[in-house]
């Protein structure tokens, strides 16, 4: 019997197959300073959340990357600067065939929601001084990883765990996808939500229970030792005014 698959829609219930969130989640990953603040103020560290995240990994060279989660690819580009090899997986097609037509064309226009049914065209275009060519993106369930994947020296996870249905599946897993040595690096907000996961299987979230980041480095205790956390603050646009300020938990494991 097969595993759910983890929730097809956002926590405002927008569908990842639907074109208003691949275009916001193309502008969150891609869209210049001054398209996503056009009115400037004091936001401007807060950008740039798929190149940060990445950056936690450090400059070291490495074989074999994996993002899972990668939504719409920046995250990946920026992993193929320092890996040989990054294979990038998403449970939205839509989200795949955004990345994929940047990793092969280098430019995907697309419409932004301003207000009511007003829009604004812009142009998503691949990070310059990336390598296309080492990356792999691929539809997949966080759930059913595939078995051929084989083993990595880094493998991210970010805003992933709490929109899972079974996250501590999903955290077992991963044990067996870091190679000794290899580094794992997992961001969240923790928004536990029901219509995600029952509340059996959150981790943390619960009266008279540790925090989450207390409850995630217990489970991943075994496999791995914490290297370090922080928090990590992201800004998503959602419409010409209207925003998302986010706080994630940025944990770097290293694998025992």
């Amino acid at each position: 019997m097969s595993e759910e698959p983890p929730s097809s829609t956002d926590s405002r219930g927008y569908s990842y197959e639907s074109e208003r969130l691949v275009a916001e989640y193309l502008h969150f990953h891609y869209a210049a300073p001054g398209e996503i603040l056009p009115w400037g103020g004091p936001f401007e560290g807060v950008l740039e959340y798929a190149v940060r995240v990445v950056d936690r990994f450090g400059n070291e060279p490495a074989e074999r990357a994996l993002e899972i989660g990668c939504a719409v690819g920046r995250s990946a580009f920026e992993l193929s600067r320092h890996c040989k090899e990054v294979v990038a997986l998403d449970y939205g097609q839509a989200f795949i065939d955004a990345a994929e037509i940047l990793r092969t064309e280098g430019r995907l226009p697309y419409r932004f929601a301003l207000e009511g049914n007003r829009s604004e065209d812009f142009v998503a275009h691949r990070p310059a001084g990336v390598h296309p060519d080492r990356i792999a993106f691929r539809q997949g369930d966080a759930h059913e990883l595939p078995d051929d994947l084989g083993t990595f020296d880094r493998v991210l996870g970010a805003n992933l765990l709490c929109r899972l249905h079974h996250p501590r599946q999903f955290l077992k897993r991963l044990a067996t996808l870091v190679r000794p040595g290899g580094l794992l690096l997992l961001n969240s907000p923790f928004t536990w939500m029901e219509e995600h996961a029952d509340p059996s299987e959150w981790i943390g979230g619960q009266p008279g229970e540790p925090s989450s980041a207390e409850a995630l480095e217990d489970l991943l205790d075994d496999a791995f030792e914490k290297i370090d956390e922080c928090t990590m603050p992201f800004l998503l646009r959602e419409t010409a005014r209207k925003y998302q300020l986010t706080f994630a938990h940025s944990g770097l494991w290293q694998k025992r």
